[in-house]
């Protein structure tokens, strides 16, 4: 099993255990270490990454396996190790907010079954590997992993979404969002890429990490703020200016997350900032008065004139359109009445949009083999053959050449198996092969027989074991080299 570490600085984060294909071994094996900076690799004590699915500037998420689930069953575990030199205040933050992910989840996932369920969070305090003497700290939340994609990633595959599809998606988050703000919480970073579709067509919200929490009486004070947390581009302009946020404010994110899969188009090319105007209609000229004028309302700059909650978006599209007038004579046409014109759209203040930043692809991870392994391995091997040939040729003189010969063989193999699959490793190789070492140098009748043939007399019992571990270690080294430059052929 390939096994990744979370360390966020490690060179060399794939790790390879073939005892742990084998189910039983899994779930009663103990801890395992990266070969490369000796990072827990079993988070929690039962949770084994072993895919990266995105990295950002507060962690990285990763496909995991949860070992104590009869299926094995697949989950996500989100790391929280913010990076850059942030101060205290802003570490806090978003320390606070990556907590409030998790007591969202557990307080709505178990409720709903279009938000992720919660299945772990615990902190992980382990050795410094630059300094011993330090300890470094990781936050880890396990939840819920759903099998599909984005609608970012839908719209990037499939280009703009029909007027049908984004109802469909308008219609599902507000029935989503009715079930967060009842709860008193608001989502705060509704956009296309934090609305997953599995593979049955079942969409969901994900990323509560900027949720607000709604406490009484806090929509009737106004000094009340909310904490500087969006996406540029598809916040309103309360939320970008730090003030008082209300599920309306859900509701504006959720028409511009519409208005981009609508059109493809991001957010800046749809708003005016001159005249402070969505001017999005030229780019989706075939949608409906019903749908646009619904969409305008959600979009206006005051959070009192747009619709207040989602139950009311959800009325107002259920409401069928009114029917054509049919003419009268023939002389006498009845002109249809206008549809109501939008609310016209009062000042907004002016507001620099960007681009939300694109989503790097995420490189599957590459499956290098482990140097640091190898490399001791083959000198483990190396040392240990030359020393068990001396002692036996030295134990044993009177035994035929070939029968010494396989009994040499068998146990230089069964070293060989131990190394690959790691039943002796690290601090084991050094261990063993200094006792080994000791026995041959203090027995005479182990190393009697490097006397008769060597001129090297009794410090070769140490000279010709480093002098095969070197040679192996060179081998293996070439090995290796050989090995990546056919990989990147082919």
């Amino acid at each position: 099993m390939k096994v990744l570490c979370t360390r966020p600085y490690c060179t060399n984060p794939l790790n390879n255990f073939p005892e742990l294909d084998n189910p039983n071994h899994l779930k009663t094996a103990q801890q395992k270490y990266c070969t490369t900076c000796g990072m827990y690799l079993i988070l929690g004590g039962r949770y084994l990454p072993t895919k990266l699915l995105g990295k950002g500037g507060f962690g990285a998420a990763f496909l995991a396996i949860d070992r104590y689930s009869p299926t094995l069953r697949k989950c996500v575990v989100k790391q929280f190790q913010p990076e850059g030199n942030l101060g205290q205040r802003e570490l806090e933050l978003a320390q606070k907010l990556f907590e409030r992910e998790a007591l969202v989840l557990e307080k709505l996932g178990h409720r709903h079954e279009q938000i992720p369920n919660l299945f772990a969070f615990f902190p992980l305090l382990i050795p410094s590997r630059s300094n011993p003497n330090q300890q470094e700290q990781y936050f880890y939340l396990v939840q819920e992993f759903i099998d599909g994609q984005d609608l970012e990633t839908e719209l990037r595959q499939q280009g703009p979404f029909s007027e049908n599809k984004v109802t469909e998606v308008l219609t599902e988050v507000l029935s989503i969002l009715q079930f967060v703000h009842d709860n008193d919480s608001i989502h705060r970073d509704i956009k296309p890429s934090n609305i997953m579709r599995n593979s049955q067509g079942l969409l969901y919200l994900l990323d509560f990490g900027a949720v607000k929490q709604v406490t009484a009486g806090v929509g009737n004070n106004p000094q009340a703020k909310s904490t500087g947390i969006y996406s540029m581009g598809f916040a309103p302009p309360e939320q970008m200016t730090g003030g008082q946020v209300y599920p309306s404010t859900d509701l504006y994110a959720l028409a511009v997350t519409c208005l981009n899969l609508l059109t493809g188009k991001d957010s800046s090319e749809l708003y005016n900032s001159y005249n402070n105007q969505w001017q999005w209609r030229k780019y989706a000229p075939n949608v409906s008065d019903r749908l646009g004028q619904i969409l305008d309302k959600m979009l206006l700059p005051s959070p009192s004139e747009r619709f207040q909650s989602a139950e009311e978006v959800l009325a107002a599209l259920s409401t069928p359109p009114p029917s054509p007038s049919i003419p009268q004579s023939s002389t006498t046409i009845q002109t249809p009445p206008n549809p109501l014109p939008s609310p016209p759209l009062p000042p907004q203040p002016v507001v620099q949009k960007q681009s939300p930043p694109p989503q790097p692809k995420i490189r599957r991870p590459s499956k290098p083999l482990p140097l640091f392994a190898v490399l001791s391995g083959a000198a483990f091997t190396g040392f240990e053959a030359v020393l068990l040939g001396i002692a036996l040729q030295s134990a044993l003189p009177s035994l035929a050449f070939n029968f010494t010969i396989g009994i040499w063989g068998g146990i230089v193999g069964l070293i060989i198996l131990a190394v690959l699959t790691r039943t002796i490793e690290k601090i084991d190789l050094i261990i063993i092969g200094i006792i080994s070492l000791g026995l041959v140098w203090y027995f005479p009748f182990l190393h009697k027989f490097i006397l008769e043939i060597s001129q090297l007399g009794k410090i070769g019992v140490i000279i010709l074991p480093i002098v095969a571990a070197i040679l192996l270690m060179m081998i293996a080294s070439l090995f290796l080299l050989v090995y990546k430059f056919i990989s990147r052929i082919f």
